[in-house]
């Protein structure tokens, strides 16, 4: 059992937390595309470019933790082989060695 099936709670609220992240970042890049100053010039806005390119950003790096969650390896699953004690006669030809 993989690790995001066991936490699929923790899994599902990282991933709204992505969308959310994302969803701020493209609104601040909408504010900063149809922004409009006290006179009606479409300069500046800067703030909200800057704030769009950081919300980017973040949503990536939130993005790769939790992608990188679904693939953790489950410790749980690991299946431990150990080797059988070696047969009496052949014992006795290993102390020899």
């Amino acid at each position: 059992m993989s690790y995001a099936t066991k936490n699929l709670k923790n899994v599902m609220a990282s991933i709204a937390g992505l969308v959310v992240v994302a969803a701020i970042g493209v609104w601040q890049f909408y504010e900063y595309v149809a922004f409009k100053d006290a006179t009606g010039s479409a300069d500046g806005g800067g703030m909200h470019l800057l704030l769009a390119i950081v919300m980017a950003v973040f949503a990536c790096f939130i993005g790769f933790l939790v992608f990188s969650i679904f693939l953790r390896h489950d410790t749980d699953d690991d299946l431990h082989i150990t080797l059988a004690p070696a047969p009496i006669h052949l014992q006795s030809k290993a102390d020899l060695k």
